[in-house]
């Protein structure tokens, strides 16, 4: 019984050093979230306090307390009645999103079943050509998108942001996941009762795939709401940038501003996690699992 016990207590004290490894790590995470939080409510002459061996380019460290001396909500204020360029971003950043995650709605489903469901020549071949474009990053394929906007006149427009995002690789590949795990025979049993291929992808295999479907699209929405490059390279009007090409063009001297800025730009992608989180966790195991 001894033994017992002591092996118990040695798994109990592992246990405990390695929750306590992972709180740690946890903190460390949102430190980044913390700060922004704490600037957001500390107001000019302390942001100049702080940072003024900064600002005048001397010596010394940055000067940081977590709780500001005189905590405001004048940069919030600010920002929500007093700045209308602010919420046109915003709306910018909402109507770009929609647009995307409605078009991989539309292009990547049916790719998606296609490439999960029928045999035809040249299939591998185009599948891995899919898994190679995903692993490209945005610098690689840049000029030639680029290039194809300007011939169809659609730089210095949403489309220029929207129809790139739309053919994603990513979300054909994790909702061909889902869709590889539907038996053969499920499908051949719904052909036998008369159901043609519409039905097939309508009544069997969207209901079977919802889970990486909605995984993707959640994806889809925090990579297209923080983008920055896309728009940065293929929008050249201001007033049509989104909100996180807003942040940028904030100074330094209005580093309270900017946190309060950036902190209301997170709210909404963690507002999406905080709802969709188990979808998301239970999409991505399962698309892992049917692969």
């Amino acid at each position: 019984m001894k033994k017992i016990a002591a092996i118990y207590q040695k798994k109990k004290i592992r246990g405990w050093l390695l929750g306590g490894m992972l709180m740690g790590l946890g903190l460390l995470l949102c430190l980044p979230v913390l700060v922004l939080f704490s600037g957001s409510l500390a107001d000019g002459v302390e942001w100049q306090q702080r940072t003024v061996s900064y600002l005048q380019d001397t010596d010394g460290y940055i000067l940081w307390r977590w709780i500001p001396d005189y905590p405001t909500l004048e940069h919030y204020r600010r920002l929500l009645f007093y700045s209308p360029a602010f919420f046109q971003l915003v709306w910018n950043s909402l109507r770009m999103t929609a647009g995307i995650l409605l078009g991989q709605l539309v292009i990547a489903v049916p790719a998606a079943w296609v490439f999960a469901v029928y045999r035809f020549p040249g299939k591998q071949a185009l599948f891995s050509l899919y898994v190679i474009l995903m692993l490209l990053p945005f610098q690689v394929t840049m000029l030639s998108k680029y290039l194809v906007l300007q011939e169809a006149g659609l730089m210095n427009t949403p489309w220029a942001v929207v129809l790139p995002a739309v053919f994603s690789t990513f979300p054909v590949f994790l909702i061909y996941r889902s869709f590889t795990g539907i038996p053969a025979e499920l499908l051949e049993a719904a052909r036998v009762d008369g159901a043609g291929e519409w039905q097939s992808f309508t009544r069997v295999g969207l209901p079977a795939a919802q889970g990486g479907i909605l995984a993707a699209m959640i994806l889809s929405f925090l990579e297209s709401w923080n983008m920055m490059e896309e728009p940065l390279a293929f929008l050249e009007d201001k007033a049509l940038w989104p909100l996180s090409l807003y942040l940028p063009e904030i100074a330094m001297n209005q580093a309270g501003y900017a946190c309060a800025a950036s902190v209301i730009t997170l709210t909404v992608s963690l507002f999406v996690f905080a709802i969709f989180h188990d979808a998301l966790e239970q999409g991505i195991i399962t698309s892992g699992l049917k692969a």
